[in-house]
């Protein structure tokens, strides 16, 4: 599980230097990190609980149950925090590389060019 983590971690890094614009880094790098801190944190968790079973030491069973709480937090606030990055950058009129000219808006705005 930490293997396929660290892959989709690696993959979410190299997202972020091949794609050119916001929105495709945006989709790549949280997609794949998501993922990969999944696989990562549940790694932590599954060895947690071994560990806890096998000596019996409270500390383990802890460490699973913070390594949980951390992951639900990262469900969470990964998404979001993509989502708003995006609505930022949509509204500060950031445009995708290859955007579409929207000719029938040019039109409504009077533009003589269109």
């Amino acid at each position: 599980m930490l293997l396929i983590g660290i892959v989709f971690n690696g993959l979410g890094s190299f997202a972020l230097m091949r794609f050119p614009d916001v929105y495709t880094r945006l989709h790549g790098a949280t997609k794949a990190t998501t993922f990969g801190s999944i696989f990562t944190s549940l790694a932590v968790i599954i060895y947690g609980f071994l560990k806890w079973g096998m000596t019996g030491d409270s500390k383990f069973g802890v460490l699973s149950f913070h390594a949980i709480i951390a992951l639900l937090a990262l469900l969470i606030t990964n998404p979001t925090g993509a989502h708003a990055i995006a609505k930022a950058a949509h509204r500060s009129g950031v445009l995708p590389k290859f955007a579409v000219k929207d000719e029938l808006l040019d039109k409504m705005k009077g533009d003589k060019n269109a």
